[in-house]
């Protein structure tokens, strides 16, 4: 199985950026050399982790980095996206933890003479466990640590950085962790969902800041993740079920970027889930971006359930992932235009797009066809969107190696690289190769 484009296909060219992407939390381990954080304290919660696993080890790139920046740099791609541990570069005190940063500059400066592009997300949902007992995202404070977090450590870092992001898929940190309770910290309220959010999206304003600062020459933007919504049919009813769900999971996070205000259904919440928005907090979230990431991984659909209201169904007899995810490339493409008819945006960059599958290594191999036609199908659905006239600058293959699923624990394999957890081994699986060699024949 091989991966490949259109002849013509603006892809193909040298000045399109692959990579691939990781987090912190899910490779690193090392946890003793630093803070604790959110994700160990809901690791270490009963019932929270599918396995019961935690990220003390991960796949232990702490201590086996150089031989992982070899292995990216044997896969031919022109970017790596990692992510930096908070907790890791800064005390608890609000200082910069010298052994922390110098681990990151370690790595940034061997992929900067290897010749790849490093892409630095600064917050991929590790907030330091101390700044969550203070109320972490509920805390309109935590936005303001934040941005001093941002400052320190783009300041120590110089001019190695290609491209910041400040924040990983706030969905995830604030409907996951504060609303739905399936993520770090745990907990479960409706009324903490838009709160959570609105520190995040401001926190990510007064981070853009600090990085339009001390780091003009870099690529400063964020990174949303989005599942879009379509409807179970084309009643009325079921089209507007569809647009609420969109409204409260993907318009949230971007239309403030864009357009200083969060979505028309902000007139319906109940008073105590509305956000708290101070006099110019939407200024300081519609920052001007230099790029706009995009995460990508599959659709939902939903059905009207009682007015206004919305609820997720199944669609039978699709083809899904290992973690239970449709697999629908065409939603791709259709997001990104989508996107780009409803706002102003930035060049954009597809931060994450890959599929978990139900991966075995026999004979020293990894044969995961399954996996490269998902990659194959969904670099098409980019290439169709470049075509129609969005401005679309890299795509980066999530995730470089099997690691940490968040709350799925080890169980679900995302990686191109495989990792056997007892011994650190990596793997090269058939989705790596094809990958490398797709990315190889560009003129």
């Amino acid at each position: 199985m091989k991966i490949s484009l259109p002849f013509n296909s603006k892809m193909q060219k040298r000045d399109f950026l692959f990579g691939v992407a990781t987090a912190s939390f899910q490779i690193e381990g090392g946890i003793d050399s630093r803070l604790p954080c959110i994700w160990d304290t809901f690791c270490n919660t009963p019932n929270k982790i599918r396995d019961n696993s935690d990220g003390a080890t991960a796949c232990d790139h702490y201590n086996l980095w150089q031989q992982d920046v070899d292995l990216i740099e044997s896969l031919n791609v022109d970017a790596y996206r990692l992510s930096i541990s908070w907790p890791r570069v800064i005390t608890a005190e609000g200082a910069l933890n010298q052994q922390g940063v110098d681990f990151y500059i370690g790595v940034l400066d061997r992929l900067i003479e290897k010749g790849i592009k490093p892409f630095v997300t600064l917050y991929h949902w590790d907030l330091p466990q101390h700044l969550e007992d203070n109320g972490g995202w509920l805390n309109r404070d935590t936005a303001y640590k934040f941005r001093d977090y941002a400052d320190l450590i783009s300041t120590a870092f110089g001019d190695r950085v290609h491209s910041y992001a400040t924040l990983n898929e706030p969905f995830c940190s604030a409907y996951l962790g504060y609303e739905a309770g399936i993520h770090a910290p745990g907990l479960k309220s409706r009324s903490f969902g838009k709160k959570a959010a609105h520190h995040l999206l401001l926190a990510h304003g007064l981070a853009m800041q600090v990085l339009q600062k001390n780091s003009p020459n870099a690529l400063n933007g964020i990174v949303l993740n989005f599942t879009p919504c379509y409807p179970q049919s084309n009643s009325l009813q079921d089209l507007n079920a569809s647009n609420i769900a969109d409204a409260h999971f993907n318009q949230w996070y971007i239309k403030p970027l864009f357009d200083k205000c969060y979505p028309s259904i902000i007139e319906n919440l109940p008073a105590e889930e509305l956000p708290q928005i101070e006099s110019g907090d939407m200024e300081i979230i519609a920052q001007p971006l230099d790029f706009m990431g995009v995460n990508f991984y599959t659709r939902a659909v939903y059905k009207a359930c009682a007015e206004n209201q919305f609820e997720q169904v199944t669609v039978p007899d699709v083809p899904h992932t290992d973690i239970g995810w449709e697999i629908y490339p065409k939603a791709l493409s259709e997001l990104l235009l989508s996107l780009n008819d409803l706002y102003p945006l930035p060049p954009l960059y597809i931060t994450e797009n890959g599929a978990a599958m139900d991966d075995k290594l026999q004979d020293g191999s990894v044969a995961d066809e399954d996996r490269t036609q998902y990659y194959h199908q969904h670099l098409n659905a980019v290439n169709d969107a470049i075509e129609a006239g969005v401005d679309i600058r890299g795509y980066f293959a999530w995730s470089l190696m099997d690691n940490f699923e968040w709350a799925e624990g080890y169980l679900k394999r995302f990686g191109i690289v495989y990792v056997d957890y007892q011994t650190q081994q990596r793997t090269l699986k058939n989705s790596a190769k094809a990958y490398r060699d797709f990315i190889s024949l560009r003129t």
